[in-house]
């Protein structure tokens, strides 16, 4: 937690409700992207993320680790596993749906100027098929690369939060970025690059 993050925490168990509002706003895009792409659209996210805000507000006062943001993560997670079992949340890989459905992400951003439609469509398509390979991943291994890649959480953390060993959580990563590699593997050598 770096020493504005820290300053807000410290302000607002002085009783200064900004201070909490600042840390909801400097946590929200990744926080908020990590649970909508691990649920992928099934529940409402702005449930969960205000949900997560509840719990963290409860125990704020017994806080005392370094990362509020991984805290918060294994909070998303622990909700997040406890939906899956109550309504099956996650569906097997093959049966994942191909649809962005309006939403986006780092995976979607295209720089704006000097693109052309032709290359903005093929920029589009890429990103498409990148968020369908990202969603067929087993679910622990889609979370890790989330964790990872979205909320820059150290890997130790990361298996904190997944409750396994380092090794188990640097594993899956290792999956995941396979499994990507290989799911993307025509796209990556069109672009010219090689695959090893």
């Amino acid at each position: 937690m770096d020493a504005q993050e820290r300053a807000w925490l410290d302000e607002y168990r002085r009783g200064d409700r900004e201070a909490l509002g600042k840390l909801v706003e400097h946590y929200r895009r990744p926080l908020y992207s990590f649970i909508l792409k691990m649920t992928e659209g099934r529940v409402d996210p702005d449930e969960i993320f205000q949900e997560v805000w509840i719990r963290a507000i409860r125990n704020l006062d017994t806080f005392r680790e370094e990362n509020l943001l991984g805290w918060l993560f294994r909070i998303a997670h622990n909700l997040i596993i406890d939906l899956a079992r109550r309504r099956k949340l996650f569906v097997e890989p093959d049966a994942a749906t191909s649809g962005s459905q309006g939403r986006s992400s780092w995976l979607h951003r295209v720089p704006q100027s000097g693109i052309g439609p032709a290359t903005r469509a093929a920029g589009t398509d890429l990103g498409e098929r990148i968020r369908a390979a990202i969603r067929k991943l087993p679910p622990e291994q889609r979370e890790v690369f989330l964790l990872r890649t979205e909320g820059d959480v150290p890997f130790k953390e990361i298996a904190r939060i997944q409750g396994v060993t380092l090794n188990t959580a640097l594993a899956r990563m290792h999956y995941a970025v396979l499994k990507l590699r290989e799911a993307l593997k025509d796209d990556y050598e069109a672009y010219g690059g090689r695959m090893k």
